[in-house]
């Protein structure tokens, strides 16, 4: 069975979307709840011992149907993959609960949907094949589309039409992309075209300089960069909360590709087209971080600024990539971790104070008290020191390593002026959100307002407790990490697993 334990990530989420589509699950709601709640922690604990089996043995490479790379498909499970793996099955699970409290009655399918984006991000973060990343990519949209719709009004609709335009333009500019490297290389399977990447000469040069800069585009409109970013705070903020949580993920699939495309194509051994994006990256970085800090400080309710603190993460992350060293990688992969939780956290927790405070909803502005604002404040206080980066939380830690693998590079006094005025607007938005809704009342609590459900409270304190643990466990987190960013840049490594022989 272990051999088989890379692709239970995906096959479980797959069969439990289309177990609840079949009766006795199809119109039984109840059913449908216990399913996905169960079949989360399922897939939770195979991606944890899969993490645990890379830990202790190293990459796994699963040859579906037995056709060894680069021939067929491969899913390959190194420290990096099974650790995105856990994250976002684990985020799923907290995600599935929290909607069992009443936001899945608000439309058709949600449990369904949420295993099936589940099983996209769970591929695309094991697949070794291009080709095989562009339809994990798909199936993780199509599921996004209509979890968009779920709930949805007017304005939800709006921003959903514009993700999907721009998401169906980005499907066919990462078509494209494959059709030139392919035609280049001869073969889409990553650590192939990453041998066949250096044997390069002439025009074939140019040509697959074309396609890697049309994936850089695909990269950032998926993950958000700047100039590509302006779908997300619309789209985010406009979703169901526990919509957005759930996306808080999305977007780190774009980082993540750009990780294993600009380290391992065309990375060090690229030869004339080793880190051929580097220059774009960090520049696109650093706008994407001055605009987000921007929409942070101009944000009037809580959605907004969380979809904006989103964007910044984002932009650090793709300047961690950009240095390409195993110290930024493995930065970037605790950061990583840290900034999904934290997110996905605070739209759960705008969620519950619009619901407290009436018609003021999550707005930044004076109004009803929450009806339970030990608990609620509480825990957005440690939400907000986390993600603004202050001691003794996880957001401290990340910020630590961030700035120290960074000191040294081209751009470092660059990146490090940004970073900290950022964090400085991050500080004061998120402290003047905090203080204007738990401090600042227009009237009394009514004893009709609603209360948060006990799987509502569940679903956030999980999220919120991870940032001390992954202080009180840096010690091994940041071990793994480093092990995660070492298997990143193996390039010989990587190269023996995936074709010198299948597990």
């Amino acid at each position: 069975m272990t051999q088989h334990l890379t692709s239970l990530p995906v096959l479980l989420p797959m069969l439990a979307a289309i177990f609840m589509l079949m009766p006795p699950c199809g119109k039984n709601l109840r059913a449908r709840r216990i399913v996905s709640v169960g079949m989360g922690v399922l897939t939770t604990v195979a991606s944890a011992i899969l993490l645990l089996m890379t830990q202790e043995h190293g990459t796994s490479v699963y040859a579906i149907g037995n056709w060894s790379a680069p021939f067929g498909i491969v899913l390959i499970a190194d420290p990096l993959s099974a650790l995105l793996v856990t994250l976002t099955s684990f985020l799923g699970l907290v995600c599935g609960l929290y909607s069992c409290a009443g936001d899945d009655e608000r439309g058709s399918f949600f449990h369904p949907l949420l295993h099936f984006l589940v099983l996209g991000v769970n591929g695309a973060f094991l697949t070794g094949d291009a080709f095989n990343l562009f339809v994990f990519f798909e199936v993780l949209l199509i599921a996004s589309y209509s979890l968009l719709m779920h709930g949805g009004d007017k304005r939800n609709t709006r921003a959903a039409l514009q993700y999907v335009i721009l998401n169906l333009v980005g499907s066919s500019v990462f078509l494209i992309a494959l059709g030139i490297l392919y035609g280049t290389l001869g073969t889409l399977n990553m650590a192939d075209m990453a041998q066949k990447v250096t044997l390069l000469q002439g025009d074939d040069v140019y040509l697959a300089k074309i396609g890697g800069l049309l994936l850089l585009v695909v990269f950032a409109l998926k993950g958000a960069l700047l100039p590509l970013h302006l779908w997300l705070p619309n789209t985010y903020s406009t979703a169901m909360p526990v919509v957005a949580a759930l996306f808080a993920i999305m977007t780190k699939v774009g980082v993540y590709s750009m990780m294993r495309v600009y380290t391992l194509i065309f990375g060090e051994e690229a030869g004339e087209l080793s880190h051929m994006a580097q220059n774009w990256l960090w520049w696109l970085a650093i706008a994407t971080i001055v605009m987000g800090a921007i929409g942070v400080l101009a944000s009037q309710d809580l959605r907004k600024m969380v979809a904006n603190l989103v964007v910044v993460s984002v932009g650090t992350l793709v300047a961690l990539v950009a240095v390409q060293t195993i110290q930024s990688s493995a930065a970037a992969i605790y950061y990583l971790v840290h900034s999904t939780l934290v997110s996905a956290a605070l739209f759960l927790l705008a969620d519950l104070i619009a619901r407290q405070r009436g018609k003021v909803a999550d707005r930044i502005t004076a109004g009803r008290p929450v009806a339970q604002p030990l608990l609620i404040g509480g825990a957005f206080l440690v939400a907000a020191v986390a993600v603004i980066g202050m001691p003794p939380l996880s957001g401290f830690v990340g910020k630590v390593w961030i700035l120290r693998s960074t000191l040294d590079t081209p751009y470092g006094n660059w990146f490090w002026l940004v970073y900290l005025v950022a964090s400085l607007a991050v500080l004061i938005s998120v402290s003047k959100a905090g203080s204007t809704v738990f401090w600042h009342h227009t009237g009394k609590s009514e004893s009709e307002q609603e209360r948060a459900h006990p799987a509502q409270i569940s679903a956030v304190l999980l999220l919120v407790l991870c940032t001390p643990l992954m202080v009180i466990f840096a010690g091994p987190l940041s071990e793994y990490a480093l092990l995660a960013a070492q298997e990143l840049h193996d390039f010989t490594g990587l190269l023996q697993d995936v074709l010198g022989g299948v597990n």
